[in-house]
């Protein structure tokens, strides 16, 4: 590669991550909250983070797979987000909530491979620095229970997450791929080969409280989706499936407001 070449490609690079950093400083910003790198293993990862919370638990907002393929068989090389739409639901919760990106989003670490998003982006390591991070979390803000929302992708991590913790009072996903072998079959897409499937956990998830909102105009993660997970996790104890008036990126602002003060009808009362 020619030096001139090389300098342009990283130029891109450097400002197609620079940007979205950028602009996600300002939302926090304008809601008084802090954007903060949290160390943990084996990825470091972006935070928005509230400075105070109300009530006993946290909610964490997961992010989606982001910015992942740059085209349909070539894969991006920085899987920021370009829509900021988690971390601008994250920073409007009025209880005060987390943002948590992806590892590789928004973040450089020499160990980021195209893989990690593709591929391998609901893999073992993934989910390592994802509990890591709520660990932290659970320190700082000295709560010992844990509401997950997770936004596309990001609801395979909320389940995956849930699935292997004590700790998660409750589970929300928007336009969540909450079965990812079910989507790849829809899509007619490769196996996600080193990826880990929620259903693999059906047991377990049948006993924790969740909420999954689809959108009726979603073509990414189509509500019949939902459906097959509903029908192969079986018989559960609280398990709610809404859709609304969305596509997979848009329309979820004014969705979510309608619901992220609700209680979900099935789930038993909280101690306080």
């Amino acid at each position: 590669m020619q030096r001139g070449t090389f300098l342009l490609l990283l130029t891109v690079l450097l400002g197609g991550c620079a940007a979205p950093l950028k602009q996600l400083g300002e939302e926090a910003q304008l809601t008084s909250r802090d954007v903060q790198v949290l160390a943990t293993t084996p990825f470091p990862l972006q935070a928005v983070l509230p400075r105070r919370i109300e009530g006993g638990s946290l909610r964490v907002y997961l992010e989606g797979d982001g910015y992942a393929w740059a085209t349909p068989t070539q894969p991006s090389l920085d899987p920021t987000p370009r829509d900021l739409l988690v971390a601008r639901l994250a920073t409007l919760d009025p209880q005060g909530a987390v943002y948590l990106a992806r590892p590789c989003q928004f973040v450089s670490d020499a160990d980021c491979k195209p893989l990690l998003w593709t591929d391998q982006r609901f893999s073992r390591p993934v989910i390592d620095s994802l509990h890591s991070a709520l660990e932290q979390l659970k320190q700082r803000y000295g709560v010992h229970r844990l509401e997950l929302v997770g936004y596309s992708g990001g609801g395979a991590l909320a389940l995956l997450l849930a699935a292997e913790r004590t700790d998660v009072a409750a589970v929300q996903t928007l336009a969540g791929n909450l079965h990812p072998q079910a989507w790849i079959t829809h899509h007619r897409l490769s196996p996600l080969t080193g990826s880990l499937e929620p259903l693999t956990y059906a047991e377990r998830l049948r006993q924790i409280p969740q909420r999954h909102l689809t959108g009726q105009r979603d073509k990414v993660v189509p509500p019949l989706l939902a459906r097959a997970y509903a029908e192969q996790l079986g018989p559960a104890g609280c398990l709610e499936i809404r859709t609304v008036d969305a596509t997979h990126s848009e329309g979820w602002e004014t969705a979510w407001a309608s619901f992220r003060q609700r209680p979900l009808a099935c789930a038993p009362a909280q101690k306080p």
